[in-house]
């Protein structure tokens, strides 16, 4: 039998052998153990994108505001009538000199205090007082072309009525505080509506500015459309009718220069754009910021835009159509 000395020593030796080979296969830097991460791929060079320079359009954009303004409109004469200079009778005590004739073929039409009107008296007992033309002979009442026109209702609870519906309160509110119809607020202020146009119209034009911004606003809007509802309709409908505002500011003076509303379409942005541009001077070409909507290129580029003929790229072949291009004030 084999002795357990022996056993034991044969043991040992394998264990000494055993730890050897351990130390032999064990590798000894401690960071070899750990897995190494993958590098990161370089990064991928960036294509500088330079901006392509505008092509141009084989077709002028049609604006329908530009169509309609081509209609010939009456314009005031140049050379001034005779002034009219009374010699004979009493003096006159009524002053007429901010009114004018409103006949369109009289030939001082147009005309402030030109001394062609005389004051006629108070017609049927009215407050309002009757003018005559010398003229043309044509009577007419003072308060014609403004909204107190044709109306018995005190002028200041009508300026009272468009002051309340300009802070805010609604058509029905504003009839119930003054004790006026509904029906009838809404025709004063349909009327005071067509009456600022006209005054923005007449007093805003040949402006120079440096900027103009244009923006669109969804909103909740107080504002009815002539001959879009019944009367009855819109002053339900008036207080919660949703639409887009379309404003143009300059953000200097912080002056108005087009105010509209409607959908958030071409057409109303070719129309916005023609507002600005009849107001602007016509050499006016002033830097414009948007929001972005990429039709204001369109409307910008119909108004402020040119035909350029391309130059040739090749000796022979057809010439190169020409292109509608922006005028090269155009920012």
């Amino acid at each position: 039998m084999v002795s357990h000395l022996f056993f034991y020593q044969l043991v040992l030796i394998a264990l000494v052998w055993l730890c050897l080979m351990l130390q032999w296969a064990w590798p000894s830097d401690p960071a070899a153990v750990r897995p190494t991460a993958p590098e990161p791929p370089p990064p991928r060079p960036k294509r500088k994108r330079e901006p392509t320079p505008f092509a141009g359009l084989t077709t002028k954009p049609h604006c329908d505001a530009c169509e309609s303004a081509g209609d010939p409109r009456p314009q005031t004469p140049s050379a001034p009538p005779p002034r009219i200079v009374m010699t004979r009778g009493r003096r006159r005590e009524v002053d007429t000199s901010r009114h004018f004739c409103p006949n369109p073929d009289c030939a001082y039409r147009g005309w402030v205090g030109w001394g062609n009107l005389r004051a006629n008296g108070h017609p049927n007992g009215g407050p309002w007082r009757q003018l005559l033309c010398v003229a043309c002979r044509r009577y007419f009442l003072e308060t014609l072309g403004t909204i107190f026109h044709g109306k018995r209702t005190s002028p200041d609870l009508i300026v009272r009525v468009i002051g309340c519906l300009a802070e805010g309160l609604g058509i029905r509110g504003t009839a119930r505080v003054f004790e006026v119809d509904p029906n009838t607020v809404l025709q004063w202020l349909v009327e005071a509506a067509e009456q600022l146009r006209a005054f923005s119209q007449h007093f805003l034009h040949d402006i120079q500015v440096r900027q103009v911004q244009l923006d669109e606003l969804f909103a909740l809007l107080s504002a009815v459309k002539d001959g879009a509802v019944s009367e009855a309709d819109a002053i339900a409908r008036l207080e919660r009718m949703s639409q887009w505002v379309w404003v143009a500011m300059d953000p200097e003076s912080k002056l108005l220069l087009a105010l509209d509303v409607g959908d958030r379409t071409l057409a109303m942005a070719q129309r916005v754009v023609h507002q600005v541009v009849q107001v602007l001077a016509p050499d006016c070409a002033p830097l414009f910021l948007t929001d972005g909507f990429r039709e204001y290129m369109t409307a910008l580029l119909t108004h402020y835009g040119q035909w350029i003929q391309p130059p040739r790229r090749q000796a022979q072949g057809p010439a190169p159509k020409p292109r509608w291009m922006p005028l090269p004030q155009l920012l």
